[in-house]
This record gives C-alpha cells, structure tokens and sequence, in this order.
C-alpha cells in the first residue's frame, strides 16, 4: 500500500471519528459549557427581579466585589470548609476500616458488602428525614438514649444550638458517604497483590507492620481518588443541610450552596446569585486540579 493511500485513510478514519464524537461534544457543550458562560455573564450584571424596572444593566465585577467583602459568604465558605475538613476526614478512617473488614474472606461477605452499600443507596433527603427524626427533641431517638445512659440529665435541643447543630449534620453525612468511600478503597486493597504479604511474613513482619508498609503506600492513590470525590462532593453539599437544619440555628450551619441559593430564589437577586456560584465552581475547580495533579504524581511515582 503506497504511503499517499495511507494517509488517505487516516485522515477519512480521522473525519469518521469527528463525525462520531460530535454529538456526545455537542451535547456536552449544550449541557455544560453553556449553562457555565450564562452564568458568567449573569454574574457581570445587576439582575434583580424585586427591581424589574431597573432592566439588567451591565456592572462587571462588583457582584463579586460585593460577595468578597460580604460577612455571611465568609462565613458560609467557613462553615463548608470546616464540613468538608471534619466529614471527609472521619469518612477516610471509617472507610479504610470498613474496606479492611469487607476484603477479608468470611461466610456472609457477599451479604455484608450488599448491607454496607444500602445507606449511600438511599436518597439524601429520606436520609436526613430520618436523622432530623432522631434528633428531634425531646422525642428523638438519641435524646431518649442519651438520657437512659446518664450522659444527659434533660433532652437536648440540637437544632437551636449552633454548635449542637452541626453534630447531625456531620453524622448523617457520615453514615450516608462512608459505603462510598469504603467501596473505592476496597477496589484499591483488591488491586494489592497477596503475593507481597506472603513475602512479608516470611520475612517475619507482623500485621501492623504489613498494614503501614504494604497495605498504606500500595493505597495511596485509591485514597487519593476518594479524597477527590469526597471533597468535591462535600463542598457542594445542599440538600443534606437544607433538609436537616435549613442553615439554621440562624445561619450557623449554612454553607456556600445554601447561601446562593437564598440569593436567588428568596431574595432574587440572580446577578449576585450568579456571582457566587461562579466563586463556588473557581474553589471547587481550584481543588479538584490540586487532588487531579497529586495524583498525576503519585501514578508516575507508582510507575
């Protein structure tokens, strides 16, 4: 075959390709990029439909000069800084050891591992349904558990407390996200090959010594995609709090995607709405190509 053939070829494979690829492209750009650039542009004008007269008038970028000098989305990026931090990070260690306990082979696993999954299977607002129900005072659940063990003399109200507040929060994520966490680290532990252990006993290593010198550097980058996940997803955390709290005692428990959404659909102010979701998406983009080049890293240092 003459090399002016070949190249025939690989250009009309390379049209063929084109031509399949568009409308996945094209749906993505419909879906994603567009609604992005619409909300950009929203963001650089004063849109409020309280003021329907005023029109749309162009203002650049004093809705964001307005949201960084604002004291409540400060304190709505510290609240969901300080959820993302205390979640995930309780989500990591129970995920490991739950990941630790389905890899082992025992009669029942399958069942187990079918068990572990239903709370990340259940949709979040019957989830936090169910925790505001068991926090309820003075009926809830945990009150009543409290009290009878003597850790408590009188029923706590935890939604008008603002530290008391987040305790739900956090636990009703926790119990919701950990199945997904430990699934994806027991995906990395399944990756581990035996053969190393094996080795390691001969070698006359111990279980903790197996466990901090095979089992965590071999996990690291399943870790790593966790950590992704669970960050990003706890960062845009909305519908959990709103059912759960509603933000409150105030706006003690209220993070960045509850604040924005306050902003457009309460108060309709869509321009400054639109300015705080492109600030939620920057942060989140921000995060998501730090953990994306950590683990760039870690897989060329694995290779």
């Amino acid at each position: 075959m003459s090399r002016n053939t070949e190249e025939s070829l690989a250009r009309s494979e390379a049209r063929l390709a084109w031509l399949l690829v568009l409308p996945t492209l094209a749906i993505l750009l419909s879906i994603a990029l567009f609604p992005l650039l619409w909300t950009v542009w929203e963001s650089l004008h004063l849109h409020d439909l309280r003021m329907p007269w005023r029109g749309r008038p162009f203002i650049g970028l004093a809705n964001y000069a307005e949201a960084l000098t604002d004291t409540r989305f400060w304190q709505a990026m510290g609240h969901t800084a300080a959820f993302t931090l205390v979640s995930v990070t309780v989500e990591l260690g129970l995920g490991l050891a739950l990941a630790l306990v389905l890899h082992h082979r025992y009669r029942g696993r399958g069942l187990v591992r079918a068990a572990v999954l239903v709370p990340w299977a259940m949709p979040t607002v019957v989830a936090a349904l169910v925790w505001r129900l068991m926090f309820e005072s003075p009926v809830g659940i945990v009150n009543a558990v409290l009290t009878d063990l003597g850790v408590m003399r009188e029923p706590l109200v935890w939604f008008t407390h603002p530290l008391a507040a987040w305790v739900p929060v956090i636990l009703a994520d926790v119990w919701k996200t950990t199945p997904f966490v430990a699934i994806l680290l027991l995906a990395g532990l399944q990756t581990i090959d035996p053969t190393l252990y094996e080795a390691a006993r001969i070698d006359g290593a111990g279980p903790w010594q197996q466990f901090c010198h095979i089992t965590l550097p071999l996990l690291r980058p399943a870790f790593l995609v966790a950590l992704i996940f669970r960050t990003l997803d706890a960062w845009r955390v909305f519908d959990l709090i709103y059912v759960l709290t509603g933000g409150g005692p105030g706006t003690a428990t209220e993070p960045i995607a509850l604040y924005a959404f306050g902003v457009m659909f309460s108060h309709l102010r869509f321009g400054f709405g639109a300015a705080l979701s492109v600030l939620i998406f920057l942060v989140s983009f921000a995060l998501a190509l730090l953990y994306i080049r950590a683990l760039g890293r870690e897989g060329r240092g694995v290779a």
